[in-house]
């Protein structure tokens, strides 16, 4: 019986997609990476490498973009795996699929800041639109999200803070590893956020 039951556990599992999503520039790419040291299968195609702005990659797949245009048959083969999938994109996910999503929040001001040094370092605008607009923005959709979050039963939901993880990792990476529910290595995800790299911090 017990062996029936851990076949079981396994089986559930193997069918569930590991989602990491939240704003671009909210350490969505950090919480791939721990997820990766901790034995995940990440879903990516590389063709974004790292850079400047995220020295240890960015593990995404370019397919999840084309979510609302109804590209989903990637989801087949992401079953028992983890992928990145920003917050605006996650009402395209199918619901024949079970989900576990790790959601990432971080302040908005370092969100923006973050964002803008990126523009720089690619000489793009960066006065499109204002901070206190995008901010503004940012606000509405992430409340509008988490409504909307909080009604799929297809889907289970860990918040993670990234400005309290950053200061703490410890309880965080074990409320990931609790969630999950996977054998996967605690200490290798552990070692994983740098300091070194959270470079725009709010005063």
């Amino acid at each position: 019986m017990f062996n029936d039951l851990k076949s079981l556990f396994k089986k559930t599992h193997s069918l569930t997609v590991t989602i990491v999503s939240g704003l671009p520039r909210s350490g969505t790419s950090m919480m791939m990476k721990i997820l990766a040291a901790g034995g995940l299968q990440v879903v990516t195609d590389e063709i974004r490498t790292a850079d400047e702005d995220n020295p240890k990659g960015y593990f995404e797949l370019e397919r999840v973009k084309q979510l609302k245009a109804g590209d989903i048959d990637w989801l087949e083969n992401s079953q028992g795996k983890v992928v990145k999938v920003i917050s605006s994109l996650l009402e395209y996910l199918p619901g024949k699929y079970r989900y576990k999503i790790i959601f990432m929040r971080r302040d908005i001001g370092e969100i923006l800041a973050s964002q803008k040094q990126m523009l720089v370092r690619r000489e793009e605008d960066t006065d499109r639109v204002s901070d206190e607009k995008l901010a503004e923005m940012y606000q509405e959709h992430l409340k509008r999200t988490r409504v909307w979050l909080a009604n799929q039963a297809n889907m289970d939901l860990l918040y993670i803070d990234y400005n309290e993880l950053m200061a703490d990792p410890g309880p965080y990476i074990q409320a990931v590893y609790d969630f999950l529910g996977r054998d996967l290595d605690l200490e290798a995800m552990k070692a994983v956020p740098d300091p070194s790299l959270y470079r725009q911090r709010k005063a």
